[in-house]
């Protein structure tokens, strides 16, 4: 088999968002809220407990007010916004205005790291002609992190589970991707990190790699396997 179209996931596959605490840190100088370091570490854990950042650790529990609109959060803008300020908003907070203003921050392209090989891996894709796309569960557009990073020249292809109404992984998405890259799934490969979700690919007959959803500084080549697989 010739792979002539590689998809990739966005967040803990291309690209990892900032740590927890960086996050908080970051809105509350923004806007100027005081709050120790020891309090402020506190609060950046039991954010990450709740699962508050997208692209961050999963929540520990997710609370039942909240399950119907975590399962469907990638469907929409408006979906995904209210899923995570709720998550948020079980953590008291020293001031209302951080529920919003942190649901922005994680959307800066400053907020994102592209893993250390990614750069390389892409570009070599594209020197051998192999179409990219990018298949994402998300609720906002990430083509600002890409541009922002230099990575947005080598994809061909951005298919967003909240421009369609449609999320991972559910078949239809990838679908709409390969039928973008002008790829027969039998030809394509989807690289991922969630084995659910990514693994949908494999319904339409699509080659599918995983790598572990890490923080790029403890993650430097593990998307190098992928040219392999290409050939």
């Amino acid at each position: 088999m010739t792979i002539k179209g590689v998809l990739f996931d966005f967040s803990g596959t291309l690209f990892r968002v900032e740590p927890t605490e960086a996050w908080l840190r970051a809105v509350l100088d923004d806007l100027e809220v005081p709050l120790g370091e020891g309090e402020s570490a506190r609060t950046a854990a039991a954010l990450e407990r709740a699962g508050a950042l997208p692209g961050g650790a999963a929540p520990v529990a997710v609370p039942a007010h909240l399950a119907e609109l975590w399962a469907v959060r990638d469907q929409s803008a408006e979906l995904h916004r209210a899923a995570f300020t709720g998550l948020a908003r079980e953590v008291p907070l020293p001031d209302p205005r951080l529920y919003d203003a942190l649901y922005s921050r994680h959307m800066a392209p400053q907020a994102w790291r592209p893993y250390d090989d990614a750069a390389d891996v892409l570009a070599e894709l594209r020197e051998r002609g192999v179409k990219v796309g990018v298949v994402s569960n998300i609720g906002w557009d990430l083509r600002p992190v890409f541009r922002s990073h230099g990575l947005d020249p080598y994809v061909d292809t951005y298919v967003l589970s909240y421009e369609h109404g449609i999320q991972k992984p559910d078949p239809r998405l990838f679908a709409l991707a390969l039928e973008a890259l002008g790829t027969d799934p039998r030809d394509a490969l989807m690289v991922g990190d969630d084995r659910r979700a990514d693994g949908g690919a494999a319904g339409l007959g699509c080659a599918v790699h995983f790598v572990d959803h890490l923080p790029a500084d403890r993650r430097p080549d593990a998307l190098r396997p992928v040219l392999g697989l290409v050939g």
